[in-house]
């Protein structure tokens, strides 16, 4: 009975762009949003309440007949264009980012970035998420930081002026207003 099956795989990849080995074993609630391009390989493993974007690859990386394709375990997202490769495990709960290559396991409810992929963060169902690196609201947080210091130093200045401890500007020179 492998005609069948491979007929229908076809069919369906024709259909939908979708191309899904007949012998991958997928699990329930498996979602996948705008599937073109999406290919789920012979051996590939698909937990419950998974996630796939668009052109995401779960592919092999020999032509042997062994487990040679990935293993997600159940909630994982993975991103547009990720290419996951080998007999690799995706942890329970893990996140993909969209483009990444991975070609490694990755721990459960981890996020996993980039070329190669790796874990740029961790978080845990029971407390709150991890905060991914961001370089421009680090540099955004400090300087709000210090325009709220330079304004209380401003406020003090112009307390002092009032009190006629330091000289006003109104009676500054006109070239050092």
């Amino acid at each position: 009975m492998r005609l069948v099956p491979r007929l229908i795989a076809h069919v369906n990849r024709g259909m939908t762009g979708i191309e899904i080995h007949p012998a991958a074993r997928i699990g329930e609630g498996l979602f996948i949003d705008h599937g073109m391009g999406v290919v789920i390989g012979e051996t590939a493993e698909i937990g419950d309440d998974v996630m796939l974007y668009q052109g995401v690859t779960l592919g092999g990386s020999s032509r042997l007949h062994e487990k040679r394709h990935p293993t997600l375990r159940d909630g994982v997202v993975v991103g547009a264009h990720a290419q996951l490769i080998g007999a690799i495990e995706v942890g329970e709960g893990a996140r993909v980012g969209a483009g990444s290559v991975v070609v490694s396991s990755v721990p459960p409810y981890s996020t996993v970035v980039g070329v190669p992929g790796r874990a740029v963060g961790v978080r845990y169902p029971d407390q709150p998420v991890a905060r991914l690196p961001d370089p421009e609201a680090d540099d955004i947080q400090r300087l709000e930081l210090r325009i709220a210091e330079l304004e209380l130093r401003l406020a003090s200045f112009e307390q002092l002026e009032r009190a006629g401890l330091v000289a006003s500007r109104s009676s500054a020179r006109p070239e050092e207003r």
